[in-house]
C-alpha cells in the first residue's frame, strides 16, 4: 500500500471550501481513500493555529476533524511528537539558513526521509527544494 505524507496546506485546503486548492485536495482525498496517509502532531498543530482566528463554529468543526484524526477515526496515521524528530528537524532547520522552511516543514521532511516517502500532499514548494514531489499543484 502506498503511503502519502499530508502537510498543513493539504488539511487546510481539504477543510476550507474557499481555499484555492480545495477541489484538488478533495479529489486527491477521494483517490487516496484506499491508501494510507501519514501526518504528524506538529502538522495538526499548524492546522489548528491556522484556523484559530476563524469563527467559533469553524474552530469547533476543525477541532472535531483533528480529534477524529488523532483518535484513529480515519485511515490516517498520526505520528506523535517526539524529541528525536524535533531534534532531527532542528538540525535540518539549522542546516538550511538560506531557506525559509518552518520547523514543522523540517520535522516533516526528516520524517519522510526516515519513512522512505517521496510524495507529499501539499502545495508548499519548500518540499520540492528538498527533492520531494508535491501533489497539490496545477496540472501542466
Amino acid at each position: 500500500m502506498k503511503v502519502e505524507f499530508a502537510d498543513t496546506s493539504y488539511w487546510v485546503a481539504l477543510i476550507d471550501a474557499k481555499d484555492q486548492w480545495h477541489e484538488k485536495a478533495a479529489a486527491l482525498s477521494r483517490a487516496l481513500d484506499a491508501n494510507s496517509i501519514l501526518t504528524t502532531d506538529e502538522v495538526l498543530t499548524e492546522v489548528l493555529a491556522f484556523f484559530s482566528a476563524y469563527s467559533s463554529r469553524t474552530r469547533q468543526r476543525v477541532f472535531q476533524f483533528v480529534f477524529d484524526l488523532v483518535n484513529n477515526e480515519t485511515h490516517v496515521e498520526v505520528i506523535e511528537q517526539s524529541r528525536a524528530y524535533f531534534l532531527a528537524g532542528l538540525a535540518l532547520y539549522e542546516g538550511r539558513p538560506d531557506k525559509s522552511y518552518s520547523l514543522v516543514d523540517c520535522i516533516s521532511m526528516q520524517l519522510m526521509r526516515a519513512e522512505g516517502l517521496r510524495d507529499v500532499l501539499t502545495s508548499d514548494s519548500h518540499f520540492t527544494q528538498e527533492g520531494f514531489t508535491i501533489l497539490l499543484k496545477d496540472q501542466i
